[in-house]
This record gives C-alpha cells, sequence and structure tokens, in this order.
C-alpha cells in the first residue's frame, strides 16, 4: 500500500512532531520518508528558510518561490518510491500569498502535484502558536507573531476545503490521536 502523506500548518502547531508519530506507526509496514520543507539538502530549501528570517515583500516572494521549487523537488525525488512519503509543509505556502490569487494558484496547485485523502491540517490559535514558538528559543521569522498568525491562519481558510482539519491546540498525544483514527479509516478504505 502507498500512502501520500502531508502535514500542514502554521509555525508552532506541531507539524514535524506528528509527522515522526505517523512515521512510527508506519515503519514496521515498509519504507518511511519524511520531508520538512523548507529542506537543507538543497538550493531552493535554504534559500527558503534564510528569506524567511529577513523582513520585506522581496524576501517573502523569494521564500515563497524557492519553497515551491524545495517541495517539487522533494515530489520528483520521493513521490512513488517509498511505501508511506509524509511532507511537513507541501501546498498550503500558497496562503501566503495574497487572497485575491491563493485559491486560483492552490488550485493550480493541485492539478499539478500530487494530492491525497492523507492531508492533515493542524489548526491551532494563534495565541498557542506564539506559545508555542516563544518555548523554541530560535530566530523569529517573518510569519512568527500573533497578526501574522491570525491573518495566515485566516488566508488559509478558502484553500482548506480538501484537507482533514485537525484542532490542535491540544497535546502531541490527543492530538496524534484524532489523526490516527483518520488514517486508520482511509487505510481501511484502500484496502477494500
Amino acid at each position: 500500500m502507498k500512502r501520500f502523506i502531508a502535514i500542514d500548518g502554521l509555525d508552532g502547531s506541531g507539524k514535524d512532531t506528528q509527522a515522526r508519530k505517523i512515521k512510527e506507526k508506519y515503519e514496521q509496514e515498509g519504507t518511511v520518508v519524511i520531508r520538512s520543507h523548507p529542506t537543507s539538502d538543497n538550493f531552493f530549501g535554504r534559500h527558503s528558510k534564510s528569506a524567511l528570517e529577513k523582513k520585506g515583500k522581496l524576501n517573502k516572494i523569494i521564500a515563497t518561490l524557492c519553497y515551491g521549487a524545495d517541495a517539487i523537488r522533494s515530489v520528483i525525488k520521493y513521490y512513488g518510491k517509498y511505501d508511506t512519503v509524509i511532507f511537513v509543509r507541501y501546498t498550503l505556502a500558497v496562503s501566503y500569498l495574497s487572497k485575491a490569487i491563493s485559491v486560483p494558484v492552490y488550485k493550480l496547485v493541485c492539478v499539478l502535484l500530487p494530492i491525497s485523502e492523507y492531508f492533515f491540517y493542524l489548526d491551532v490559535s494563534p495565541k498557542e502558536l506564539v506559545r508555542r514558538v516563544k518555548s523554541r528559543n530560535e530566530k523569529e521569522e517573518m510569519f512568527e507573531n500573533y497578526d501574522a498568525f491570525v491573518k495566515v491562519r485566516k488566508m488559509a481558510e478558502p484553500v482548506l476545503y480538501n484537507w482533514n482539519v485537525i484542532p490542535a491546540d491540544d497535546s502531541p498525544d490527543e492530538i496524534f490521536s484524532r489523526i490516527e483514527a483518520i488514517l486508520d479509516e482511509l487505510d481501511k478504505k484502500l484496502l477494500e
């Protein structure tokens, strides 16, 4: 059975934690790989991350374009080559674009890139996101503040129509139990 899973959400939503839990769930069933974007193993991922740590409109554009190229590179390199491929961040980067173009660009991206029912969006309140980001003691990125979290969370809503939206203010184990219930249901459907 081949699975293509995406975990997305705003910074601090617990994407990497949930990806690791999903990997543990499926490791005994076959090969599993996690691709967490932006990645550090290629030009596009490194430049996306670097631009995210700066301010300004130009850096926002660079971060978005390089992020897209990084994700496409991962699709080309990893999609279909493992039993389970888990992408941390995928197509929802378009929600950082202006509202007027984010939905059309998202629809285009969904035509060009693989999609599946195994897509999860971790929906965390902006207040909780700020608390989590501050607790990491890392350099803050341009979207890691309360106002940006409110704005981008709102901008993501129109493109979440084909995602499993998971309330994620709770503990990692509670969040995973919600995800796992959906995974089990989807796996069951695939076997039928």
